[in-house]
């Protein structure tokens, strides 16, 4: 079969799948045929608000039914769905709407509208407008995916890739009688990208309000899921429920388990093999810029443990050290990645800038080194980044927002080892002995997403950066760390 648009891929599963369910979250689902009427009737709903073709549309809604409704009306349009989180501050989502200009914002709440932007409020009943289909428009961008920045500032990563898929021919082991769980937040890359391939494809997807250990093996176990996304942090916390409540479910239907999102620990890893099977369990790496990918199951593995799989066919990588030069097998560096499309193939940044080296190639910032086989292991995730749970904190952008706080002299936020989260953040903060840690906990809360504040505070009255005004996170961290 040919590529379709995202539109006519939904209509191809609504005429083969009628009423089946497409999506299910908690005790509301919705059938194939009506997840096409109702999506054509938003359509012409955001149209006639000036929603169009290469427009930008800020999606600001919850995990649920309603979330992917927005999406696929707004590919409809041929118009980028935006997603970004309905739980960050005001602050925060403004700096993205400024970044994105989006036409249309989506499940907006506050009582002050974006300035010149039409918007759409949480639980907006769907209008009596015409179901049939609207004219079939390609989205010339598919998704534009918000991130924190490394500059203390978010971007936005938008994929230059158009809104076309073969509903028949799908991607990362998927099949069109799939039964998949999204876990994750749907602001997040991962579970926003797979769980949308799962719906092209023909599949039933099962999205978590929230993510919860024991409802999710309740719901593989309900809903007969073959098909499952997971983030090392979800896996740790199934793995620590009580052996009765682990055990009182079955997880025989899974055909998948994908992870990815952050490094797994090898203990944890082998316990899932064990339990789910070594070709159940798969691993994905690379960057929601779409430059590099990397994919590695159980049973590779267990002949490579700790690696995160060969570079994917259509992608190239190597490992640079600091001057530059390639480096040999098994000496750490910077992971370097890139597309044989070319350089700028796969995706723009708004607010942000590339780091891509002559040749094309371009990293994220992850250290690593390759083994004489090709396989790819990490050394760390990032040398300043820190992910915790699955999600990524940048400190620039949390000292920045601690530097603005009266008395504060200087921060340093470093990511410190947690069994649950993988790690947690540390705020190191050069201020007088009279700063009050609660009001600043309240000062961040107004500016910061709950997860980006810091979980504990040291103040020191010594300076934080060197002569040359720079801040060595690497020596702080390793010095907590070394001190218990």
């Amino acid at each position: 079969m040919t590529l379709l648009s995202i539109s006519r891929c939904i209509s191809f599963w609504a005429g083969r799948k009628g009423a089946s369910p497409a999506i299910t979250c908690g005790d509301e689902s919705i059938g194939w045929r009506e997840l096409e009427e109702r999506s054509n009737r938003l359509a012409r709903h955001y149209q006639s608000l000036g929603l169009g073709r290469g427009d930008f549309a800020t999606i600001v809604l919850p995990n649920g039914i309603e979330f992917y409704c927005a999406a696929i009306a707004v590919w409809k349009l041929g118009a980028t769905p935006q997603p970004i989180s309905c739980h960050a501050p005001l602050v925060e989502q403004c700096a993205l709407l400024e970044l994105g200009q989006p036409k249309l914002v989506i499940g907006w709440s506050h009582a002050q509208p974006p300035h010149g932007v039409a918007t759409v409020p949480p639980g907006f009943a769907t209008p009596d407008l015409s179901a049939e289909p609207l004219p079939d428009i390609v989205a010339d961008k598919w998704k534009a995916l918000a991130s924190g920045g490394s500059t203390g500032r978010p971007k936005l990563i938008v994929s230059i890739a158009p809104g076309r898929f073969d509903p028949l021919d799908p991607s990362y082991l998927m099949e069109p009688e799939d039964v998949m769980l999204a876990s994750g937040p749907l602001y997040h890359n991962a579970s926003f990208m797979f769980s949308m391939h799962a719906l092209f494809c023909g599949a039933h997807v099962i999205v978590m309000p929230r993510f919860d250990p024991a409802e999710a093996l309740a719901l593989i176990d309900r809903h007969g899921v073959t098909w499952a996304l997971l983030v090392p942090t979800m896996m740790h916390r199934i793995w620590m429920l009580p052996p009765e409540v682990r055990e009182g479910h079955s997880v025989k239907s899974l055909r998948i388990v994908l992870h990815t999102g952050a490094a797994c620990p090898a203990w944890l890893k082998q316990c899932w093999i064990d339990w789910v099977g070594p070709e159940v369990l798969q691993e994905g790496y690379g960057g929601t810029e779409g430059c590099g990918a990397h994919w590695i199951s159980g049973t590779e593995w267990l002949a490579h443990r700790g690696s995160v799989g060969r570079s994917q066919e259509g992608f190239d990588v190597r490992v640079a050290g600091s001057s530059g030069e390639i480096l040999p097998p098994g000496e750490i560096g910077e992971i370097w990645s890139r597309p044989r499309s070319g350089p700028g193939s796969t995706y723009e940044y708004r607010g942000g800038q590339s780091r891509r080296d002559a040749d094309g190639y371009e990293s994220i910032g992850d250290m690593g080194y390759l083994d004489a086989e090709g396989y790819l292991y990490l050394a760390d995730r990032r040398t300043d980044l820190i992910v915790s749970g699955g999600a990524n904190i940048y400190p620039a952008e949390v000292e920045a927002q601690i530097d603005s706080y009266p008395g504060v002299r200087a921060s340093a936020v470093i990511g410190l080892p947690d069994m649950d989260m993988g790690a947690i953040p540390h705020a190191i903060v050069e201020a007088g002995a009279g700063l009050d840690v609660d009001e600043l906990r309240g000062h961040l809360a107004v500016r910061l997403s709950r997860n980006k504040i810091p979980r504990s505070f040291e103040i020191v009255d010594g300076p934080l950066k060197d002569e040359a005004g720079k801040l060595r996170r690497s020596a702080l961290r390793a010095a907590r760390i070394e001190q218990g």
